[in-house]
């Protein structure tokens, strides 16, 4: 049940409410209204120059080919867009990619060091000759993707496996060659545990060879 006294403090509230509100309706500080936006600047008068010269000029070609001057005027909007990106492709883009071009070719290719890769085949010719041929192909492996991560070390992530770094554009093709030839017997040996025979070994041997020390030579 209401009292008289609740009823009289809710029309009070009320007529503070609704005052407030047209305080604020009235207040020159906040936009209630629509924005009109401003005129846009006229084109400046070298510009409404151009557009007649080339109204003149074209409109009665578009009347021959039976456009209307609207289209032809679209027409002539897209050739200057297309103008103007070849203008910046032969400005700009085209000769940047030719000096990365130049920049990829005069720097040498990729070989390991010469003391490295003769160490490398020392122990891993070692391995193979007490017959362990698994662990003598993994070595060859392990320790060239070493040798390229610390030379070149944008080339790879922590993730790269050796199908990846075996397809490296930036890799000679010897190189790629090698590391194809030796990922694939270390995969036979980890993963398919199939144990590597002698053939396998020197397989994986002279394809890093005939990389390694035909560079070094």
């Amino acid at each position: 049940m209401t009292t008289g006294s609740g009823a009289i403090q809710g029309a009070e509230a009320a007529s503070d409410a609704a005052r407030d509100y047209a305080a604020v309706r009235a207040s020159s500080d906040i936009q209630f209204g629509p924005v009109t936006p401003p005129a846009p600047d006229p084109p400046p008068e070298w510009l409404k120059a151009l557009a007649r010269f080339l109204r003149e000029l074209f409109e009665p070609l578009g009347r021959a080919l039976g456009l209307s001057w609207p289209t032809v005027e679209k027409i002539l909007i897209a050739l200057a867009v297309l103008l103007v990106a070849y203008i910046l492709w032969r400005v700009a883009i085209q000769p940047l990619l030719a000096r990365r071009k130049i920049a990829a070719e005069d720097e040498p290719e990729w070989a390991p060091n010469r003391d490295a890769a003769i160490a490398l085949l020392d122990d891993a010719d070692r391995l193979a000759a007490e017959g362990r041929y698994d662990a003598a192909t993994h070595l060859l492996l392990q320790r060239s993707v070493r040798h390229i991560a610390d030379a070149r070390p944008d080339w790879l992530h922590p993730a790269s496996t050796a199908r990846e770094i075996a397809a490296l554009e930036a890799l000679p093709a010897r190189a790629r060659e090698a590391f194809a030839a030796i990922a694939t017997r270390v995969e036979r040996s980890r993963f398919a545990l199939r144990a590597l025979e002698l053939t396998d070994w020197q397989a994986a041997r002279a394809a890093y060879a005939d990389f390694a020390l035909a560079r070094l030579a």
